[in-house]
């Protein structure tokens, strides 16, 4: 009796491990891809620093290929070095057009449709509209955080309805749900992201491409290394992007990280006017002049 029980455990652990070792090799759930038996191919933007860096490392640890865009032209070769083959660098700014046209297109023709497009890039600065010269500083944030989404996604868009298959994520904020004294230009910037992707997710409906919204909380970055006030709920840019990760390979449509955070965002947006305006009045404000 007791070889037959032992036989019956080897027999389940083998099962089991050959379960577990089939899933390892399998594709994220979420992610639908055209051609599963590549690696992973990722395109994301801001990846030379901070979470956008992160999520880089996160996705080239598991044998993905990622094509990462930003400006700091240093950073990203930096990267390509410690992965060599897998990284694709494009030094460029999220608002130039045509540059981004002309990445997106050599990195399809180097690695393929991509399987994610991160739209990552962004700045976060105090202003205040009662200064002039913070007048291009809300246009810059617009162009940076809004437009440069739009700009990241459009050149991979029809390669990837074509297909039927990717993932668009577009990484706003909880600052988005409410309006932050003190930072108009990011609040409205976040605020008119989630809208857009909201708009996005619809208009792809049954097309094969997925459209992710991922609102953050605090990251630990050099843009809240200055912030004046308490952090609730603070992530290390690495476990952030392990979530946001997480996230996207579940096929989530909305997701806010980390958790908690989604509470807090509830309750900002269910808070009536009177009481927010009396608690944030007086809060501490992101520095101006950062641009």
């Amino acid at each position: 009796m007791h070889g037959y029980l032992v036989k019956l455990r080897v027999k389940s652990t083998r099962q089991e491990y050959a379960v577990v070792a089939s899933k390892r090799f399998l594709p994220p759930a979420g992610v639908n891809r055209s051609k599963p038996e590549q690696p992973l191919r990722v395109v994301i933007s801001g990846a030379s620093g901070g979470l956008g860096l992160a999520l880089a490392r996160h996705y080239l640890k598991q044998g993905a290929v990622v094509g990462v865009m930003a400006r700091r032209a240093d950073l990203l070769q930096s990267l390509a070095d410690q992965f060599p083959h897998r990284v694709y660098p494009y030094p460029l700014d999220v608002r130039d057009t045509l540059a981004m046209q002309s990445a997106a297109q050599d990195f399809i023709s180097r690695c393929g449709v991509p399987d994610i497009v991160i739209a990552n890039a962004g700045v976060s600065v105090g202003t205040l509209t009662e200064h002039a010269e913070d007048t291009d500083t809300f246009q810059q944030v617009v162009e940076i955080n809004l437009l440069g989404a739009v700009k990241t996604f459009q050149p991979f868009l029809l390669a990837m309805r074509d297909a039927g298959c990717g993932s668009l994520v577009g990484i706003a904020s909880v600052a988005g749900f409410r309006g932050l004294p003190g930072a108009g230009a990011y609040s409205a910037s976040k605020a008119a992201l989630i809208s857009y992707l909201e708009s996005m997710r619809v208009e792809l409906r049954d097309s094969g491409v997925r459209v992710v919204t991922v609102c953050p909380g605090y990251i630990k970055t050099q843009m809240t290394e200055i912030n004046p006030y308490p952090m609730p709920f603070i992530l290390e840019a690495d476990v952030a992007a392990r979530r946001i990760a997480r996230v996207i390979e579940q096929g989530k449509s909305f997701a806010v990280v980390p958790w908690p955070m989604a509470l807090a965002g509830h309750l900002l947006k269910r808070m009536p006017n009177w009481l927010y305006d009396a608690l944030f009045c007086k809060a501490p404000r992101k520095p101006r002049g950062l641009l």
